[in-house]
């Protein structure tokens, strides 16, 4: 009993001091893609809400950090910004993959030593599809994997994004007939060359494509679902379309596949910068989990038809370990993918 109340007024003395710290600051959240992408969406919705779960209640800034598939903002987050508990960012779900496989001289952060708020979904009711266009050549996911069929030409934004690393996977490991063009600055100038017809179609969130391409849902609508991933069954919105698991032709895809998706449990991360004092990581967790079941929050995100499905703290930071864990042979294998 005396235990428990020492904890109760050692916590209420932490946010009564975190509650001055913060009372009149600004806390700056970095994204690292573009306006208007399925990372921007979900992140300024939770800057509407987590200010008021922060004692002191501070204002919240975002900052758009675009550049190498937000490797330029997951950098500046570990190496550059403040860890006094006013920063915290939002970056590719795949950058803690792509730290671990290694070879890019580029990267300069370690996963584990961030401090991790969690994810606001763990692609519970979502999916990444494989996006084409209606034509007579390519109307299932069968008609890409004929040796010396139909090619489907998709963009993509840079080699550890999401949607580049399972393009290529798609096509090295599965030999799926896919042609991969990276180096685009979002997903949402890929969707505008895909209605060009300067592509013939892309890899997207299920549930980003409501938000950017709704029209691509319409039952008139020149867009299909190909393939879906990060599913281990399908979703009740795709019964037709088969998952990634399902069209593996040996325990090898298999492997490489689970691996992969893998990351999909923490489909929209967010974390602070290493190294914050504990009290105001702690404040900062705390602030996450109550805003992702803040009511407000969550009519917010249903209006703009955003999958909630939060993972927080502790539970991320065990999967950031169980990536760690995979074992060599199948990093290697993956790393043969790049």
């Amino acid at each position: 009993m005396i235990l428990s109340v020492t904890l109760a007024t050692i916590s209420t003395a932490a946010a009564s001091n975190d509650a001055e710290f913060y009372k009149g600051k600004s806390v700056t959240l970095i994204i690292g893609y573009p306006v208007a992408g399925g990372y921007d969406l979900y992140a300024r919705a939770l800057a509407r809400h987590i200010g008021a779960h922060i004692p002191g209640k501070p204002t919240i800034v975002v900052q758009n950090m675009p550049g190498a598939a937000s490797l330029n903002a997951t950098n500046h987050l570990f190496n550059v910004a403040a860890r006094d508990g006013t920063v915290f960012g939002a970056f590719d779900r795949y950058m803690p993959l792509l730290a671990l496989l290694g070879g890019n001289a580029n990267i300069r952060f370690k996963p584990e030593q961030f401090t991790w708020l969690g994810s606001l979904s763990a692609t519970k009711d979502d999916a990444f599809v494989l996006w084409g266009r209606k034509n007579e050549k390519i109307k299932s996911i069968e008609d890409l994997r004929r040796p010396g069929g139909p090619i489907l030409t998709i963009g993509t934004t840079a080699a550890g994004a999401t949607d580049n690393d399972i393009g290529v996977l798609l096509r090295d490991a599965l030999n799926l007939n896919i042609k991969v063009i990276p180096g685009y600055p979002s997903t949402t100038a890929i969707a505008l060359n895909v209605e060009r017809g300067e592509l013939d179609g892309q890899l997207m969130g299920f549930v980003s494509t409501r938000v950017v391409k709704p029209e691509w849902m319409t039952p008139n609508s020149d867009m299909h679902v190909l393939l879906q991933f990060a599913r281990t069954t399908r979703m009740p919105d795709l019964p037709h379309v088969p998952t990634t698991r399902e069209i593996a032709r040996n325990e090898k895809e298999l492997r490489l596949i689970e691996v992969a998706e893998l990351p999909y449990q923490l489909a929209r991360p967010f974390a602070a910068p290493p190294q914050v004092p504990a009290d105001r990581s702690a404040n900062l967790q705390s602030a996450f989990r109550k805003t992702s079941e803040d009511p407000a929050f969550l009519a917010d995100a249903e209006k703009m038809k955003l999958e909630i499905s939060p993972v927080y703290a502790e539970e991320t930071l065990r999967l950031i370990q169980q990536l760690a864990a995979t074992p060599e042979d199948i990093l290697e294998q993956l790393r043969n993918l790049r």
